[in-house]
């Protein structure tokens, strides 16, 4: 009865949004799902594979340079028109190619030619379905819509994360694969049967105003979000590869066990990614992004720690609460914001410029990450570099202008 009533409490909630952002939230929800246990449990398979962390961080960050042309693309294209669902309909075939290629890839050059065409698919993905969010929220403000979505999006990766966990547990990790193709088929089918929204009225796409007025004040914004970035990247390259080779005292972990630490991380985003991102949309943009940056650096100075200690695991445990609350706080705030301060008819480009600072990061993070791992044989000096990064990023939240809503 109890199970019954909390499935009815659970379904009225959900259907307090309008239809068509429940739809894209249904479609975030499935593609995280797939990507899950592909972002976070990659650099695993391919250390299995005996590939050196220099080599698997080189693949991650070719596959976040080719997402930047397919990011550019999927802005320009939305700015003139596109509906939202043609990208996303790209990046889910781009997914599938680049998956069953990872599935069976036993070379370097495999490896790579998989993660570009996961990086491109990436690039594709994320402009059209951020912008879907704005375009189909009313009456719900953006700022509770970029919460549901964010949520829907840890749900679907912390799953996706677990799934991958029990696939290494039964010794198929590169079964994450076949999870994300079979998550795309899915996608693929939710979009034949209901579009997603078209992204302005073609009468104001004709004439759009000049960018001088609204791009220099995203900058400062822009560069506080390729340092937040950074710590996704690191999530899921750095991070993965140092608990299944140990660090200075602390010892390696067996696979299976490094696969329930990362889940561990993306399950405390999923509990507290809707709370704190209701909260953080009735304040101003800078108090979300200093708590982000401030709750990274306490992450990193104690992974940082974790590495003195035989018994370093539980400081390792303890900071995935302020690296999934750093998460929780950066990813909403960071979309309301750009959104707030660009105008419609530029938002395409304005998201896929945001979409970029993850390109950014998650091109040089695992290449800086894979030279300090491979060089110092441990984090922990990557990670006091980035605790020191994050606390000077307080310095530029300090440049972001006021809050405004722009037509």
């Amino acid at each position: 009865m109890e199970q019954a009533q909390g499935r009815a409490r659970a379904r009225s909630w959900f259907t307090q949004f309008p239809a068509a952002l429940r739809h894209v939230a249904l479609i975030r929800l499935i593609a995280m799902l797939g990507a899950g246990g592909v972002l976070y449990l990659t650099p695993m398979v391919f250390h299995q594979a005996q590939f050196s962390a220099g080599r698997v961080t080189e693949g991650l960050a070719l596959a976040a340079l080719a997402g930047t042309l397919g990011r550019i693309l999927s802005g320009l294209l939305l700015d003139r028109g596109l509906n939202c669902a043609v990208p996303v309909l790209l990046a889910a075939l781009l997914a599938i190619a680049g998956d069953a290629r990872l599935m069976g890839a036993g070379s370097f050059g495999g490896y790579l030619q998989g993660q570009v065409l996961l990086g491109m698919a990436v690039g594709f993905y994320w402009p059209a379905i951020e912008l879907a969010v704005p375009l189909c929220c009313a009456p719900v403000p953006s700022g509770r819509a970029f919460a549901l979505m964010r949520s829907a999006d840890a749900l679907g990766i912390a799953t996706g994360a677990l799934l991958g966990a029990v696939l290494a547990w039964r010794g198929w990790l590169r079964g994450i694969y076949a999870v994300d193709i079979g998550c795309m088929l899915v996608l693929l089918l939710l979009l034949s049967r209901r579009q997603l929204p078209d992204p302005r009225p073609r009468e104001r796409l004709a004439h759009p105003s000049p960018w001088g007025p609204w791009l220099p004040g995203l900058l400062p914004l822009l560069a506080v979000a390729v340092l937040a970035t950074a710590m996704p990247a690191l999530m899921q390259s750095a991070l993965p590869l140092e608990l299944v080779r140990g660090s200075l005292q602390r010892r390696a972990l067996p696979v299976s066990l490094g696969a329930l630490t990362i889940g561990l991380q993306l399950a405390l985003l999923l509990v507290l990614q809707w709370p704190v991102g209701q909260a953080l949309a009735r304040r101003p943009v800078a108090a979300g992004l200093n708590v982000s940056l401030v709750s990274f650096a306490a992450g990193n100075l104690l992974l940082a720690g974790s590495a003195y200690s035989e018994r370093g695991l539980g400081l390792l445990l303890l900071a995935q609460l302020p690296l999934a609350l750093g998460m929780a706080c950066f990813l909403p705030t960071a979309t309301e914001a750009v959104v707030e301060r660009s105008p419609i008819e530029h938002q395409g480009l304005a998201l896929a410029l945001l979409s970029q600072c993850f390109a950014i990061s998650g091109f040089a993070a695992p290449l800086l990450a894979g030279r300090l791992l491979d060089g110092q044989g441990h984090g922990a000096g990557l990670w006091l570099l980035m605790a020191l990064a994050c606390l000077g990023g307080l310095l530029l939240v300090r440049g972001l202008g006021p809050r405004r809503t722009l037509p």
